[in-house]
């Protein structure tokens, strides 16, 4: 490994990123709003000016090769999380665009290894090949690290080495839980900026939110009056909050929920399929105990009345949400002071947004949101990947009792 790009890469990449920050941002604009698009440059310089913190807590053990699938959310800033910070310690980074992006994801590249100071040969790169071709090709790499449907992680596991370590990042529900002593003043803001970031299409835009009896109504009408007034149009423009979804493949099971939840629909609801445009729409319905919000990658809100903090627990504890657990966000409920409810780590009066740090773990402890596996050994915790290549990661692997948790 060369010295320049072990010591120097992550100030370099900051300084390629600022310096092409307009090109960035036009590129990102393509599958992003301009503030989500704005907000990933920000977290990419943020995660780089991290970076050398982040080594010295987990002490990473330096590796050959990494792969990498990378999502179709987020592509700079996952460009940055899983390739040029890795590629401080692995001495090869491959990653694989997601189909979806990968227009997207290769001008970035280009950008970004284009540019004069960045090291040669560049420290990470892509692959245009299709997952069977990638697997077949990298299967005996040291690390792999996949982003996406827990289904599709299961098959990427059973095609690598077993002496591969393969970090799985899917998604989970990501609750808001508003209880009576929340503030609906306080909370809507936090809503409308959690759910809407870059139109809904984020594996951490909450897709349900629990709000109790008490407050249900002002809520309610607080959300409807403030989504009425959101600016709707092209992805390019900086006012823009709403704009045409990403993937046209989102439509079809949503409007199909819309279609059976239409006597809760509050406001909004309609579906333009010709623009890929759905209006921003806020539903209200009553408690069930099987609720199973899809993800939506969309601007829906959600809302559900409960009438105690057990309802919720119960919920969280079922095996449905135990195995999709991430973040839940806590307002004004009293009743769910813990830590940890089921697999979902709790968040005291703040969105996944808030709390979003790249150079720490991410996630929660449901198996179908994040885990690590190595062969038939299978953990879901809060994942860093420098974290799981140092001496912390390779206690835990080595725990007789941690072979399979919160499965």
């Amino acid at each position: 490994m060369s010295p320049v790009r072990r010591t120097d890469l992550d100030l370099l990449a900051i300084d390629v990123i600022r310096r092409n920050h307009d090109a960035l941002l036009d590129a990102l604009v393509q599958v992003a709003t301009h503030s989500a698009a704005v907000d990933e440059i920000r977290r990419s310089i943020r995660a780089l000016a991290g970076a050398q913190w982040e080594l010295a807590q987990n002490r990473p053990a330096e590796r050959d090769q990494l792969i990498v699938f990378l999502p179709s959310n987020n592509v700079l800033y996952s460009y940055v999380l899983f390739g040029l910070v890795p590629a401080l310690y692995c001495r090869e980074v491959v990653a694989r665009p997601s189909s979806r992006v990968a227009s997207t994801t290769a001008a970035v590249h280009r950008i970004l290894s284009a540019d004069p100071a960045m090291p040669r040969p560049t420290p990470v790169t892509l692959a245009h090949a299709s997952q069977r071709e990638f697997l077949t090709r990298h299967r005996d790499a040291d690390v792999a690290v996949f982003t996406g449907q827990p289904a599709n992680a299961d098959s990427v596991a059973a095609s690598l080495s077993p002496q591969t370590l393969l970090l799985t990042f899917g998604s989970g529900p990501n609750p808001v839980v508003v209880g009576p002593d929340g503030d609906p003043e306080q909370v809507v803001p936090d809503l409308l900026r959690a759910r809407l970031y870059n139109s809904g299409q984020d594996c951490l835009c909450p897709d349900v939110v629990f709000v109790h009896r008490a407050v249900a109504a002002e809520l309610t009408e607080r959300l409807v009056r403030s989504v009425g007034r959101l600016a709707v149009g092209p992805r390019a423009r900086p006012d823009t909050v709403v704009s045409a979804l990403t993937y046209p493949d989102v439509l079809p099971p949503l409007e199909q929920y819309l279609e059976q939840h239409a006597r809760y629909v509050r406001s909004g609801g309609r579906v333009d399929r010709d623009r890929l445009l759905v209006e921003p729409t806020v539903l209200l319905r009553p408690w069930t105990a099987d609720v199973q919000p899809p993800e939506f990658f969309a601007p829906v809100f959600d809302l559900v009345e409960y009438d105690h903090a057990g309802q919720i627990r119960a919920w969280l504890e079922s095996a449905p949400q135990r195995r999709r657990g991430m973040y839940v966000s806590v307002y004004g409920e009293t009743g769910l002071p813990d830590g940890v409810l089921g697999t979902s780590v709790v968040l005291s009066g703040v969105t996944t947004l808030d709390v979003e740090d790249g150079n720490r773990p991410f996630g929660g402890y449901g198996i179908e949101a994040n885990s690590v596996r190595r062969g038939d050994l299978v953990s879901a915790r809060p994942l860093l990947l420098s974290a799981e290549l140092g001496p912390a990661g390779q206690a835990l692997r080595a725990r007789p009792s941690g072979a399979v948790l919160h499965a």
